[in-house]
């Protein structure tokens, strides 16, 4: 089935993130496996990466996948806007379906889809009510990024802010699997009931995760939170 099949995916994922960052001292290495574990979580991506800025925006450690990547990032540093900048300092996600349509940010989208750069995803990177940077991922096609793979995305984004912020405490390894264990268990709650909603309005697995994403951006709660309400039998989601 499509909605287990990703959650082994994930848990898979999970356990790569945990072994890789737990023994990262520092953390540019971890920026870069992170960049590689966001490319196999995302394969529509044509490449990851990840970004740690300091309190003026200022970049301190990067990790990318390939030279698309490095180019695109090394980009909005210089101009000093961008959508990775962007997701830092807005602490929201920020999305770009059409470089060759996107009013935000002129100069970057122009030299990124000059570079075959067409739509990202970039979710900022926030631990405790500070934002630590930013994950994205670039594709080479329009349009190549749903609510689900937003939703995968912010997941990892999660748990690897938690370790990056946490990384110098002495709770770092009990707070990362807290983390982990919590975002696996919400995968799965979002898994089961967009299954449930396949059955039940005869639609597919993208139309499913449309309607919880549409729900929680509408309610201001997290999806787990709405899948969740859907399990228990109260589908009404305009509430």
């Amino acid at each position: 089935m499509h909605t287990e099949s990703h959650t082994t995916e994930l848990t898979t994922v999970f356990a790569r993130l945990q072994n890789i960052l737990l023994s990262q001292e520092h953390a540019t290495a971890a920026v870069h496996q992170l960049a590689q574990v966001a490319q196999a979580l995302i394969p529509v991506a044509a490449g990851a990466g990840v970004s740690l800025l300091d309190d003026q925006g200022t970049r301190t450690s990067t990790g990318a996948t390939g030279r698309l990547v490095e180019a695109a990032d090394a980009l909005q540093y210089d101009l000093g806007n961008g959508p990775c900048l962007s997701a830092w300092a807005t602490e929201t996600l920020q999305c770009v379906n059409d470089t060759t349509d996107e009013d935000r940010w002129p100069q970057w989208c122009a030299a990124a889809a000059a570079s075959g750069i067409r739509s990202m995803l970039s979710i900022p990177l926030v631990f405790q009510d500070r934002c630590l940077g930013a994950m994205k991922v670039y594709a080479t096609v329009d349009d190549a990024f749903t609510g689900y793979e937003e939703q995968q995305l912010g997941l990892l984004a999660a748990a690897a802010a938690t370790l990056l912020g946490a990384a110098q405490t002495s709770d770092a390894p009990h707070r990362l699997s807290t983390a982990l264990q919590a975002g696996l268990q919400d995968r799965q709650v979002i898994d089961r009931a967009t299954g449930m909603l396949m059955e039940q309005r005869a639609t597919d697995p993208d139309d499913a995760h449309c309607v919880l994403l549409t729900a929680a951006r509408a309610q201001g709660r997290p999806m787990a939170e709405i899948a969740r309400q859907i399990l228990q039998r109260r589908p009404d989601l305009d509430r």
